[in-house]
């Protein structure tokens, strides 16, 4: 049989697997139960889960391309040193995960929860965060540049010196976040200074 033609696993039990250092092409896992299992260093391209429970998982220094993890739970998971390239995450949780470091490029993060998450110092360009909730996330010193973050809940969130250079962000955001330091272009300047009431002449 054919790779691409592989079907779909559909409710299966991972936990406690020992799965570390393999390499899946185009594989679909669904409501799978990966919960502390030994992922360090799996490899993806083009895999696709869905409702995945990835709880206690080891994942650290795994590798992801174009592949997709919709609506899955991420708590107290080891994603220290992994890679996501082209993914989407849309709609996944992660709570007291450790990701520092982390890299993230190019990614959809669509109202995914990421609240009070320590992601210093990260490499997170050219991304998706419309509708995420970064509630208290600590962002500082963090590439963002060229990221969508409309929508995004900003509140408490700490940006201190990160790279926003073409980012997008709203008027809330730009009240809500603490952006001390933060590199900005001359447009999201501008519309910083309207959202706090400035009236700018032109």
């Amino acid at each position: 049989m054919d790779q691409a033609e592989v079907p779909p696993e559909i409710d299966e039990n991972y936990q406690d697997a020992m799965l570390a250092q393999q390499v899946w092409e185009r594989r679909e896992f669904v409501r799978c139960d990966f919960t502390d299992g030994d992922l360090r260093g799996l490899t993806t391209t083009g895999c696709t889960f869905t409702e995945c429970d990835f709880s206690r998982c080891d994942l650290g220094e795994s590798t992801h391309t174009t592949t997709a993890f919709r609506s899955c739970t991420f708590e107290r998971t080891n994603l220290a040193e992994i890679t996501f390239t082209g993914c989407t995450l849309l709609g996944s949780s992660f709570n007291e995960c450790r990701f520092r470091p982390w890299t993230i490029r190019d990614t959809d993060l669509t109202l995914v929860a990421l609240a009070h998450a320590d992601l210093r110092k990260s490499t997170m360009e050219g991304l998706r965060l419309r509708e995420a909730n970064l509630t208290e996330t600590d962002l500082r010193d963090a590439d963002l540049s060229g990221s969508d973050l409309r929508g995004a809940r900003l509140l408490g969130t700490k940006l201190e010196n990160a790279d926003l250079r073409g980012a997008k962000i709203d008027a809330n955001g730009l009240v809500q976040a603490k952006l001390a330091g933060a590199q900005v272009d001359l447009d999201t300047a501008i519309a910083f200074a309207a959202a706090h009431g400035l009236r700018i002449d032109s």
